[in-house]
């Protein structure tokens, strides 16, 4: 088993790390976290311990991944990006019970300084663009730009921007990949 570990970093008794992942300078890692193979976690990350992270998942610098997230393979997770676990904090009142489940998908981007509202599912391939706040669930290929985040287009698995309409029936290739996708009824896929 290979694993990277920083000297500078914590990685509490108990957790659960696959082969290939490296750990970078002043990342805090809880006991009861449990991390995939082939994952990278940039400076000043932290991961609570009701944490499920996949395989090949790419964590910048300065995330905190707190308790009730799931991120499945391929996630990659932008610079100072932000995600919650309560949805209306006070200092004063203990809400651990009340952690509403974020499920970020296979595929999915994160850009920079992005917010995800706790109690989300971010869809397959999802692209969520750097700043974006999302309060909702978004669907596979989905686009995502803007406080509050809305949809403002389709991307491929590759991360390139799909000739799509939001709505209706249509297809398209990726130009990067040559991969076909179908736009119907509000939803996208890719047909290979």
């Amino acid at each position: 088993m290979s694993i990277l570990i920083h000297p500078t970093a914590i990685v509490d008794e108990g957790a659960q790390i696959g082969d290939n992942t490296r750990i970078w300078h002043w990342v805090h890692i809880c006991s009861d976290a449990k991390i995939g193979e082939q994952c990278s976690f940039g400076q000043n990350v932290f991961v609570g311990n009701d944490v499920r992270i996949g395989n090949k998942v790419k964590v910048q610098n300065n995330v905190s991944i707190y308790d009730a997230v799931i991120l499945e393979d391929e996630v990659f997770c932008g610079p100072s990006m932000v995600f919650t676990n309560v949805i209306n904090p006070r200092s004063e009142i203990d809400r651990k019970s009340e952690y509403r489940r974020t499920l970020v998908k296979k595929g999915v981007t994160i850009g920079a300084n992005a917010t995800i509202i706790c109690g989300v599912t971010i869809g397959e391939y999802a692209f969520i663009a750097a700043g974006a706040v999302i309060t909702r669930n978004v669907k596979p290929y989905a686009l995502m730009g803007g406080v509050p985040a809305r949809q403002i287009g389709w991307m491929s698995k590759y991360g390139v921007r799909l000739d799509l309409p939001l709505t209706g029936t249509a297809e398209t290739t990726c130009s990067a990949t040559g991969l076909h996708y179908k736009l119907e009824d509000g939803s996208c896929a890719c047909l290979d």
